[in-house]
């Protein structure tokens, strides 16, 4: 059987989604949960409706001491090496919706240690760099700063140090390894970062002095630090966090994840709209060699990256969305066409997120955590 590749590191776009449920031992997201959702927030978010998010852990566990009124969270985060793209604010877009429905706080980490260690060119002055760049794209998103609590590894290590010393001591390095596929050749930074993320998830019940629910949205890829995060949270005294896993959007390549190791395939928030527009025209797609096969076979839009687009990020009307899909399908859409439908969209978004981005420069301070809390001290044992 073909190894399904998705780690912190590495991840394929196009897998099968339902295999890797099973493979990471999750919980796809049902009618069930979608409802008690619906019943908390009034409507559906098109990342829900359409199950870009599909998985979870504890997803109903969570929003039942939510509706109980127990203290909840939510925690999301971002590797900073390079600018942002749009894979990377799929989430965040989710994020902010739940926080505007259910009144959450959020607690994004930005993890500029793990990028310095996992990076051989990397300086830690520019990770560290690239924290507040990327910060700037988490504000445009509109986060409410008094809810949004930014948390830059290795500047508020205070905070996550007393917490990170006992969830190391719980942790030994075959855990590690045979979770994270670590060798002999590993740094001891990338080891131990782990540690710092599992950390900031019991972090909310160290700042409020109050067992609080967290909730961590995000890609799939993600999920290993959490099952351990969850193994050993009981024996720390801290709520096992609970997570909704997203689907990856594809890259504008044959295949993978949109990443910043093939900028060519990504589209960045900080590409001028008409760099953007080039890229989308430029895409692969599911359909066929010629326009002749495909008005006789139609495309594949499950298999399309320029499709993905639209039905994770550029449209909101399932309808249409539908109509687009069989139109593929059937070859009564072209590729070109659908391209060109699409670029003018992504060039409108980025101009009016840009506009907010620039904005952003003159607020970040309002997001940090630091000067928020007092810094958590070592728990006894």
């Amino acid at each position: 059987m073909e190894e399904v590749r998705v780690t912190p590191w590495e991840a394929e776009a196009f897998v099968d989604y339902d295999r890797l449920i099973k493979v990471f031992g999750a919980k796809p997201l049902t009618e069930r949960e979608v409802s008690a959702l619906k019943s908390l927030t009034g409507e559906l978010h098109p990342m829900v409706r359409r199950y870009v998010f599909y998985s979870h852990r504890d997803f109903d566990i969570y929003l039942e001491r939510l509706r109980s009124g127990a203290r909840c969270a939510l925690y999301t985060g971002r590797g900073p090496s390079g600018y942002t793209h749009l894979g990377h604010i799929l989430p965040w877009i989710f994020t902010k919706w739940l926080q505007d429905r259910l009144g959450l706080e959020l607690f994004f980490q930005m993890t500029d240690d793990e990028k310095f260690w996992h990076d051989e060119r990397l300086e830690l002055s520019e990770s560290n760099a690239y924290a507040y760049e990327n910060s700037l794209d988490l504000i445009a998103l509109g986060f409410d700063y008094r809810k949004t609590h930014i948390i830059v590894d290795s500047e508020d290590i205070g905070y996550l140090y007393p917490i990170a010393t006992r969830v190391a001591k719980k942790i030994t390095y075959s855990v590690q390894r045979a979770t994270f596929g670590f060798t002999d050749s590993t740094n001891v930074g990338l080891v131990f970062y782990p540690v710092l993320q599992i950390a900031v998830s019991f972090l909310p019940t160290e700042l409020y002095d109050e067992p609080t629910e967290v909730l961590i949205p995000a890609g799939i890829d993600q999920d290993p630090y959490w099952r351990i995060a969850r193994d050993i949270a009981p024996s720390l005294g801290y709520p096992k966090p609970a997570q909704i896993h997203n689907k990856l959007l594809p890259g504008l390549g044959p295949e993978g994840k949109m990443s910043s190791s093939k900028p060519e395939t990504a589209i960045y928030t900080t590409d001028p709209p008409e760099v953007a527009s080039q890229k989308v025209m430029r895409a692969f797609t599911g359909g066929q060699p010629t326009v002749e096969l495909q008005r006789r076979l139609g495309g594949n839009p499950d298999r399309c990256s320029v499709y993905k687009m639209y039905e994770m990020l550029f449209e909101e009307d399932d309808e249409k969305l539908r109509e687009r899909y069989w139109s593929c399908r059937t070859g009564a859409l072209l590729c070109g066409e659908c391209k060109a439908q699409l670029a003018p969209r992504v060039a409108t978004f980025l101009q009016d997120f840009q506009k907010r981005r620039e904005r952003a420069r003159d607020v970040v301070d309002r997001y940090l955590l630091r000067g928020k809390f007092e810094k958590p001290r070592v728990r006894k044992s």
